[in-house]
């Protein structure tokens, strides 16, 4: 948007705020925003939303939405002229999942020396490893791992990279990812290139890209994006699935969670593990 980027903070009691937080899922003209939702205090019982706008209508959307819940406090601040994003992750701690280990630049030395070591620098792109839905991605890849390796990955909805990049240090031999953000896509394969993982990266809507489509089917599909894309592309994910092969979802709220899981269901994929992180859940299916 043309004047200086905002960010809308709302805190309240958790029900009151996952309330909302699905409400803006729901919202045909604010389920494509970006926010996040956690828990602040936990003695207080105290949640927060924190949602960037990307233009003056939807900043307006998400103030109305939010200050219609009475018990939820929402303020707006106006953000410097600079990569804020990068800044406020510059001071986030790593994050261990499993025997993933998630850092910046400014922890590499804390890395500990039997974990697989992923450094992700954020710059505009989601999923440094400290959201519930990309924590709750690496713990059930970890998990997977313990039965199998998967040799050829797809990591849709990349963000980062760092799922792909997760799959590409752990033995995976093919790993592509794909995302609608030419920024994200960017910085997915500068990530790559940082952490010597040898994956591909496309800028597409969609898993029809010559990319995808070159090196399918997979042996595992990622998929953290928002509710409504996920089931949406459950065909999709279904057709380009190795038989016996499984899919990581995620993006979802818990109360989105049956609504997706109908969708692979009649596709005939199985739940085979549910991971709840904060408000958040990831699903584990298996074709």
């Amino acid at each position: 948007m043309n004047e200086q980027a905002v960010q809308i903070i709302a805190r309240g009691p958790r029900m009151v705020a996952e309330t909302a937080a699905a409400a803006i899922e729901a919202h045909p003209l604010l389920e494509a925003s970006t926010f996040s939702i956690i828990e602040e205090d936990e003695t207080a019982g105290r949640w927060r939303i924190d949602a960037f706008p990307v233009s003056s209508e939807e900043a307006d959307g998400l103030r109305e939405l939010l200050t219609g819940y009475g018990e939820l406090s929402t303020i707006t601040k106006t953000l410097a002229d600079a990569d804020w994003l990068a800044m406020a992750l510059s001071g986030l701690p790593p994050v261990r999942a499993g025997r993933f280990f998630v850092f910046g630049v400014h922890d590499r030395g804390r890395a500990p020396v039997n974990a697989v070591k992923l450094r992700i620098e954020a710059g505009a792109a989601f999923g440094t490893g400290h959201h519930g839905t990309t924590v709750g991605c690496l713990f059930a890849y970890d998990a997977l791992l313990k039965a199998r390796q998967f040799d050829k990955v797809l990591d849709v909805g990349t963000g980062t990279g760092v799922l792909a990049i997760a799959a590409a240090r752990t033995g995976s031999r093919v790993t592509v990812g794909t995302d609608i953000d030419r920024v994200s896509v960017r910085i997915a394969r500068e990530n790559a290139r940082v952490n010597r993982a040898p994956t591909r990266f496309a800028h597409a809507n969609g898993l029809s890209h010559r990319l995808v489509a070159g090196s399918a089917p997979y042996d595992l599909v990622f998929a953290n994006i928002l509710a409504r894309p996920l089931a949406h592309l459950a065909q999709a994910i279904t057709v380009n699935l190795k038989p016996g092969g499984s899919v990581i979802l995620s993006g979802l709220l818990r109360s989105q969670a049956r609504f997706v899981l109908a969708a692979y269901r009649s596709k005939g994929l199985r739940l085979r593990r549910r991971i709840n992180r904060d408000a958040w859940t990831t699903l584990v299916l298996e074709r």
